[in-house]
């Protein structure tokens, strides 16, 4: 099996990580946690669901880079510092998913966790999609 490290140019540059690794032969790729940094490595949006719908947009676009589309998302889990905010604007992340990513659920997992690796980060999205 031979992997491949996919890191657009869009993207933050990577430290340490790729934004996403396809394999061969079964074709997975796994995708790196992504926040809501911007192409300059800057943490942007106010609140949850705007950092939510970079976060998503970032997942999506290394995604893309690696040969997928989102209804080729397996995996997700969602790690957000305020499990409480997460689920007050569930309905506005669903909005957020189905317009960016359609109806074509992926498995998914929303985990609390104390701090994100950066420190103004409120949401991290990280998958694993299955191509063809």
């Amino acid at each position: 099996m031979a992997l491949h490290r996919v890191n657009p140019a869009e993207l933050s540059p990577p430290t340490g990580f790729s934004h996403a690794v396809t394999a061969t032969g079964s074709r997975l790729v796994f995708l790196a946690g992504q926040t809501s940094l911007d192409g300059e490595g800057k943490v942007v949006g106010a609140g949850l669901p705007a950092q939510f719908e970079q976060a998503l947009t970032n997942l999506l676009t290394a995604l893309r880079h690696a040969g997928g589309t989102p209804a080729d998302l397996a995996r997700v889990t969602v790690y957000t510092t305020d499990v409480a905010a997460y689920r007050e604007h569930a309905p506005e992340l669903g909005r957020v998913w189905r317009r960016l990513a359609g109806r074509d659920y992926p498995a998914m997992a929303v985990v609390g966790a104390v701090r994100l690796w950066d420190d103004q980060a409120l949401v991290e999205l990280d998958g694993v999609a299955v191509l063809d």
